[in-house]
């Protein structure tokens, strides 16, 4: 029979490999997709003057007169029809930016998209999102990178590379220059956004600071 000691040590064990576990899940970035098929269920917001005129994602000036939406994982030019689940008002939109950086919401609305189904003065909403699939461009599949370190020194960039490559393959420098320096990114190949996740949380359980990057 275990002594009593015996016993408290077994239970500190577990509880270490309970902390442990959950450290690992803890350090997994988290990132929210749409939904398979084109309807998405969520909160809905939107965003008005302090943008107006300011470049989107897309790289177009944001105008909150025009149709359009911010949204997280949608490619940039869907159309989509967003229906204020109090009202019943619908409004199609044009996604040309990304957002919104708010927890628990899922579409940015611009200024005139809001107005339309009654949602400038709550300012938020429960909303049904439903993709146009035949009017909307082609989906573009973009590659991923996940940035592992900056340096100025290329020979420290190097010394990371090497060392990364004893565990991942794809991993490069590439190099850009500011005004006043030139930095060495250390970078790994994604083919999926899935799959820079799944090696941002690998790195980060290494205790290396991981940032995905949509290439462009």
């Amino acid at each position: 029979m275990r002594s009593s000691a015996d016993a408290a040590r077994l239970r500190f064990g577990q509880v270490l490999v309970c902390v442990f576990l959950v450290s690992l899940i803890g350090c997994r970035p988290r990132l929210h997709y749409f939904p398979e098929g084109d309807v998405q269920t969520g909160i809905a917001s939107w965003y008005g003057g302090e943008f107006h005129g300011r470049k989107t994602s897309s790289r177009e000036i944001y105008d909150m007169h025009d149709l359009t939406a911010a949204h997280n994982t949608l490619p940039l030019g869907t159309l989509v029809v967003v229906t204020n689940l109090n009202n019943g008002k619908s409004v199609t939109v044009r996604i040309n930016d990304r957002g919104p950086f708010v927890k628990n919401r899922a579409i940015d609305l611009s200024y005139a998209a809001a107005k339309a189904i009654d949602l400038v003065g709550p300012g938020t909403a429960p909303v049904r999102i439903e993709v146009l699939s035949k009017e909307s461009p082609p989906p573009k599949f973009p590659a991923y990178s996940v940035q592992v370190g900056a340096f100025v020194s290329r020979e420290n960039a190097e010394a990371l590379k090497k060392n990364l490559e004893k565990t991942y393959a794809g991993v490069g420098i590439s190099s850009f220059r500011t005004a006043n320096q030139i930095y060495h990114r250390v970078r790994l190949k994604a083919a999926t956004r899935y799959e820079a996740e799944e090696l941002a949380g690998k790195l980060a359980v290494q205790g290396l600071t991981a940032i995905i990057f949509e290439e462009k």
